[in-house]
């Protein structure tokens, strides 16, 4: 006869699951690399869903309010049958207080790109699935992550919104990266692939009140700073307009959402890039 401790075991697991792993999730450090972290909605109905479950990456921006996205994509998640992780890549990751190198997705010995991808194995191990293509986010800061990512790694997108980011890189093979993509095989190991970008849907969002400039004009001297650091444009809407024009020339379509009467606001166009994630997911599904 099993005692009463060993019989307890299952039950424990599927308890600690639902309170941990399941609805909003606590918080997990990558098993490829515990310097950075990430969190989850996962529909508690998971196992029984109406579709196959797709992910949806949602990138946090300069402030790191990785959990208040995932909240923010919740009720979306349990709707629209999707996991959505959320990762964390915190500031001075290399002790400098660096709080921008995931944007450029190399930060030393660090390729961001990559960490995500292992965040994105391991969450699908973790639930029996396997996400060969996922949907991507990001605001302001995650939007230059999001837009250097699909210029990197379109192969795993079925979708990527690009918002409101402070610099773009075009996909201008006339510039060089962080501008242009001109070298991005020899940064990367990986030259850009447009006709793959093409099959991917594309969004880009920000709100026509976001006109500040003093966090993104860049001056000589800054660690950004090079030949056409500035030459999209002087706002976040003029350099999302540039960036959609580069995409469209080199036959990549891309929806340019610019919402009325909001500043620089993440949370206030969450419902427009569910929108845009909503009506990619029916197609997905041939619904």
């Amino acid at each position: 006869m099993q005692s009463s401790a060993a019989t307890a075991v299952p039950s424990d697991n599927a308890r600690a699951r639902a309170i941990y792993d399941l609805g909003h999730s606590t918080i997990f450090a990558a098993r490829s690399d515990p310097r950075f972290s990430y969190c989850m909605y996962v529909p508690p109905h998971i196992d029984s869903a109406r579709h196959p479950v797709e992910l949806v990456v949602v990138m946090h921006g300069t402030g790191r309010a990785f959990v208040e996205y995932r909240d923010a994509f919740a009720e979306f998640a349990r709707w629209n049958d999707c996991i959505v992780l959320c990762p964390l890549f915190p500031v001075g990751v290399l002790g400098d207080g660096n709080r921008d190198g995931f944007k450029q997705l190399r930060e030393g010995e660090i390729r961001y790109d990559h960490v995500l991808q292992d965040m994105v194995a391991e969450v699908g191990e973790k639930f029996g699935r396997r996400f060969e293509r996922f949907g991507l986010f990001g605001y302001s800061g995650g939007g230059q992550f999001v837009n250097r990512y699909a210029l990197l790694h379109p192969e795993t997108l079925w979708a990527v919104s690009i918002g409101a980011p402070g610099s773009v890189t075009l996909l201008d093979p006339e510039q060089d990266w962080w501008v242009g993509v001109r070298d991005a095989q020899a940064r990367f190991g990986k030259a850009v692939d447009a006709e793959a970008l093409s099959k991917v849907a594309v969004h880009m969002i920000v709100g026509k009140a976001d006109l500040e400039t003093w966090e993104i004009t860049h001056r000589e001297g800054g660690k950004f700073h090079m030949p056409g650091a500035n030459s999209a444009g002087r706002t976040r809407p003029e350099r999302l307009e540039s960036l959609r024009r580069s995409f469209e020339a080199a036959g990549v379509h891309a929806v340019l959402d610019l919402v009325d009467n909001v500043p620089h606001d993440g949370l206030k166009c969450v419902p427009l890039v569910q929108d845009f994630l909503a009506a990619t997911l029916r197609r997905l599904r041939n619904e």
